[in-house]
């Protein structure tokens, strides 16, 4: 019997996947732009679990998989049976008879974990509390159409350790591009920052030197609320701003997974300014989830 192969982490996937992955993306926006039909999801079934809030995950997921000629069924986790208390392993098996694949955004990784373990088709990350590994792979789509080598590059990660730094860690381990990550003390990321191509800074301005690619994201993620105040507190000067973009390399592009705070994170200035490729890494969701899609399911 064949293994099913899941999309839950970046380290599960090999530098030719990804960018198998990556290229493959391109195509498909490609297909889109000239209205070349494809559609190999037909007749498949994918249904998307949502235990968190989401516009981007939610919809490109959703209008990904019926461009690609198949069926979406969205369900939130208290509309099901999961809310109630059912084991994931109950789920999981069930589902496993009448869907092709399960796009889940939840809280703790260990649940996409034990869904893929009692699962018999694929389980694609939406989003975990550890890591969102379709985000860095639209990321790296949006930095190599912005023309960046995405092998030679010089990235940086201003701000929270969090799933996307903890994705972005692991597309650097694969790829080997460099990245520099730069996090206030007692928020650094899960993931082990061990290579060459890889350091942890104190210094928001030490991170962004002569970057060729800065990101961002919220200081407080979901989950987070009751800690936002203090994390004010803790991430004051590690703001994306005129200032720190002074420091970049040229040419450097801007990233932000949104939803943004707006003169916290990130400036308007920046996020409106002609580096900003902010609602390209948007759009670019689409196309790498429906090659992730198309990868696993069709």
């Amino acid at each position: 019997m064949k293994k099913t192969r899941h999309f839950l982490s970046l380290a599960d996937y090999s530098r030719e996947e990804m960018v198998q992955l990556i290229e493959r993306a391109s195509e498909l926006k490609q297909g889109l732009k000239t209205k070349a039909v494809t559609r190999p999801l037909e007749g498949k079934s994918v249904g998307i679990i949502f235990e968190k809030p989401s516009t981007r995950t939610r919809v490109s997921f959703h209008v990904g998989v019926l461009q690609l000629g198949g069926h979406a069924i969205l369900m939130n986790s208290k509309d099901i049976q999961l809310g109630r208390g059912e084991p994931i392993r109950d789920t999981a098996r069930v589902l496993s008879r009448y869907l092709d694949a399960i796009v889940i955004r939840t809280f703790g990784h260990e649940n996409l974990e034990e869904f893929a373990k009692w699962s018999t088709i694929p389980i694609i990350n939406g989003l975990s509390d550890l890591l969102h590994p379709c985000q860095i792979l639209g990321d790296l789509l949006t930095a190599r159409e912005a023309g960046l080598d995405i092998f030679t590059m010089k990235a940086s990660w201003i701000g929270d350790g969090n799933n996307v730094a903890n994705s972005w860690i692991n597309a650097a381990k694969k790829i080997g591009f460099s990245l520099k990550l730069a996090c206030p003390e007692g928020y650094d990321p899960a993931i082990s920052v061990d290579g060459d191509n890889l350091t942890l800074v104190r210094d928001p301005f030490a991170a962004a030197e002569g970057s060729n690619l800065i990101s961002t994201d919220v200081w407080s993620s979901m989950g987070q609320e009751s800690e936002t105040e203090v994390r004010k507190q803790h991430f004051r000067g590690f703001q994306v701003n005129r200032e720190i973009m002074s420091r970049a390399g040229k040419p450097c592009y801007v990233l932000h997974c949104l939803p943004a705070h707006r003169g916290e994170e990130i400036t308007d200035e920046v996020m409106e300014s002609p580096q900003s490729l902010i609602w390209e890494q948007a759009e670019n969701r689409l196309h790498v989830q429906k090659a992730i899609l198309e990868f696993l399911v069709a």
